[in-house]
């Protein structure tokens, strides 16, 4: 099953893992138009020239491309039971691989000391441990594709226990420690149609063969065209030995997993309905009985249960979910209900926020979850009775090119808490957090970087929408070493999803944009989450619509605050926040220049090529292309194209699923057939989710976007930029 707020809308962002399963994953002038498509330039020096390299007498201290490769991020926190250690997922850009790697490493709690734990040889992660907390169990691609590991403590090694076709994932301990479930895409052979002919002579050399699909989604985002099977629970012993399939059907069974105490039952999630394909949010809690493989169904509604976690003593199991009625978004609630599936009890109705990375406390009468709250995330304690309380805050991880909203946590059995934290100029970290104290900060991944550059202020600005007076949050990036009272120009760039949130967190693609001398403003407008469910589903088959005024209101206040330039302003956005990018320069020309990434142009086209075709129609619009066009028209920037005069970039991954190319692609040829000025960028390889994920790539999108917007700044060249 999928978790917290993705879990309640498909977001055009990241949408929920459980969709792509279930369906089985020399410049010209400005005023001249560029006229061909081109990829994606390396990022330029910070100081051009040898001049440059001659006058410097000193360290760089603004931030720069190159310094991507020198960043590390903390995710995946595990805390031993006994408190003892974290185990921790780093991952570091390597500068060989022009890629992020993956480590796992241990820290001490009482002295701090960190030590490596595996990835010497291949990316490890998963770190999950053993109930007694002697061994670990992780997933590592060293020898070839991810196989289940288990490394002892103390001294021990670190032993393979699988080779499996596919890569294991939600890896569960046994309760006696004997045994690790987790679950694995078991192919298939997928659909046949006729055959190529059988006189194929030795040594001839023929076309492939024919790709039929009969899926209703055959490919997703990030995993391309999907390999016919499903996802199937397996258990292996933790010594090693042959794996032992528990269930079967053609459907998935998900994750994450949770044992019974008593070692007999394995609860999970999963949409076993018949019309599995056709229902992309739908889910149920179902108990697998080890020894014999008999399932049985625990939840019975329309809506997706799921995440399914037990409580110390057995009798209770938590989970979430919410009712569907077809909006694009949900809060999750959280509920307790008997082992057999009876006296289910919601402990969040009045709550208002979105419990997510749900665990129980030590002595079984609370549980703990992560959410967010304007802009932040937080952990609560949410007790049997429903009372609610904060236990940690300051959470972060939601990635590193843009400020979102995320983070993760675990617990240890005396309810000592590793979770992932950082700030607006420092990438998540490990911190642990006790009953009473404050909470530590473990690790220092960026020391070396952060000592050596100057990084943009991030301040909160808020104000009244025009629309009608809603109360609009975001988070404003200063250039390093700003005057006050000095006026910049202003990138106005919006978040995706548009289920999602930015917060005061760590953002290469903010400080990149700072360092150039441009204020960054990070803005949560309706439809945004993290501030309850009515203020999400504002948007509600309204998308996009009143969230503009949001944005042009925020906007207006930082020019009121004295710190954007009124007559320099840029707008971007990637995926959501490229769908508003492009309506924002139909509806005015306030803005000199515009970057629209990986866009939604067209409603319909979307819906029908998009990786969630089961989910965009009835979700997002309230009915399909043929039903309603004149909803999928008005909803769509292509309607707006006519209006547009400002200069516009268009950038897209080209093994983009999500907000496929072919979205970007009629925009761009739309503006050239209007003479307004763009360009087509596209990021070679690089999927909707993955667009950042190659440093160097992520990096020269930067780049990219800011020469655009240096064309279009008035009085500004890149030799006139101050160096530090």
């Amino acid at each position: 099953m999928i978790r917290g707020k993705l879990a309640a809308g498909i977001a055009l962002l990241a949408f929920p893992m459980q969709a792509a399963l279930a369906q089985q994953q020399q410049q010209p002038e400005p005023e001249e138009a560029a006229s061909t498509e081109v990829q994606v330039p390396q990022p330029a020096p910070p100081m051009s020239g040898a001049a440059a390299g001659r006058d410097r007498v000193g360290p760089e201290r603004r931030f720069t491309g190159a310094d991507l490769f020198d960043l590390a991020i903390a995710s995946d926190p595990q805390i031993s039971p006994d408190g003892r250690y974290i185990a921790y997922v780093r991952r570091s850009n390597d500068i060989m691989s022009d890629r992020a790697v993956a480590s796992i490493w241990l820290i001490d709690t009482r002295t701090g000391r960190e030590t490596p734990l595996a990835g010497r040889n291949g990316d490890a992660f998963n770190p999950r441990w053993s109930p007694s907390g002697d061994r670990i169990a992780y997933a590592s691609t060293e020898g070839g594709a991810p196989q289940l590991w288990v490394h002892w403590m103390g001294g021990g090694e670190a032993v393979r226990l699988t080779g499996l076709p596919t890569s294991p994932s939600s890896i569960a301990w046994s309760p006696d420690g004997r045994s690790i479930a987790y679950t694995m895409l078991v192919k298939d052979e997928g659909p046949k149609l006729g055959s190529a002919p059988a006189n194929k002579p030795e040594g001839a050399e023929w076309a492939e063969p024919l790709e039929i699909r009969d899926l209703l989604t055959y490919r997703a985002d990030g995993q391309g065209y999907i390999e016919p099977g499903f996802e199937k629970i397996f258990v292996v012993p933790a010594t090693g030995g042959a794996p032992r399939q528990l269930t079967f059907g053609r459907y998935h069974d998900g994750g994450p997993l949770s044992w019974s105490p008593d070692g007999s039952t394995i609860y999970f999630g999963a949409n076993r309905r018949p019309d599995w394909e056709d229902d992309p949010v739908e889910g149920e809690v179902y108990a697998l009985d080890v020894a014999t493989g008999s399932v049985q169904q625990l939840t019975d509604r329309d809506g997706p249960d799921g995440n399914p976690v037990v409580s110390p003593d057995g009798r209770l199991i938590a989970y979430l979910g919410f009712d569907d009625v077809s909006r694009a978004y949900e809060d999750n609630d959280l509920y307790v209900m008997n082992r057999d599936g009876s006296n289910i009890r919601n402990l969040t109705a009045d709550w208002g926020y979105n419990p997510d990375g749900i665990a129980w406390d030590a002595d079984g009468r609370g549980i703990y979850a992560q959410y967010d709250i304007g802009g932040e995330t937080r952990i609560a304690r949410i007790a049997l009775d429903g009372a609610v309380r904060d236990v940690a805050e300051g959470l972060s991880g939601g990635g590193l090119d843009r400020p979102y909203t995320g983070g993760s946590f675990s617990v240890s059995d005396d309810d000592a808490i590793a979770f992932t934290g950082g700030t607006a100029t420092r990438p998540a970290e490990v911190q642990l957090a006790r009953a009473g104290g404050a909470a530590r900060m473990l690790t220092d991944l960026n020391r070396s970087l952060r000592a050596v550059k100057s990084f943009g202020e991030v301040r909160r600005i808020a104000t009244r929408s025009s629309h009608d007076g809603l109360e609009i949050e975001g988070w404003l990036t200063l250039p390093p070493g700003h005057v006050e009272g000095q006026r910049v120009p202003l990138i106005l760039e919006i978040h995706g999803g548009p289920f999602a949130a930015y917060g005061p967190h760590f953002s290469t693609d903010n400080q990149l944009y700072a360092a150039a001398g441009y204020a960054v403003l990070s803005a949560n407008p309706r439809g945004s989450t993290s501030y309850g469910k009515d203020f999400a589903n504002e948007i509600d088959k309204a998308y996009p619509g009143n969230d503009y005024f949001d944005l042009i209101s925020i906007v207006d206040r930082a020019i009121a605050l004295g710190i954007a330039d009124p007559d320099q302003l840029f707008v971007t956005g990637g995926s959501g926040g490229g769908v508003l990018t492009s309506w924002i320069v139909g509806k005015t020309d306030r803005f000199k220049a515009a970057a629209t990434q990986k866009p939604v142009i067209n409603w319909t086209t979307q819906a029908l090529t998009a990786d969630g075709p089961a989910f965009f129609g009835k979700y997002w619009i309230g009915a399909q292309p043929w039903e309603d066009q004149d909803a999928y028209w008005r909803l769509s920037p292509l309607s707006l194209v006519g209006n547009v005069e400002t200069p516009t970039l268009v950038v897209v991954g080209s093994e983009d699923y999500r907000t496929p190319v072919s979205e970007s692609e009629q925009y761009y040829t739309a503006l050239r057939l209007r003479g307004v000025p763009t360009a087509l960028v596209k990021v070679p390889g690089a999927s909707h989710g993955g667009i950042a994920a190659r440093p160097s790539q992520s990096a020269a999108k930067a780049s990219a976007i800011l020469a655009w917007f240096d064309r279009y700044r008035t009085g500004w060249t890149r030799s006139s930029a101050p160096q530090e």
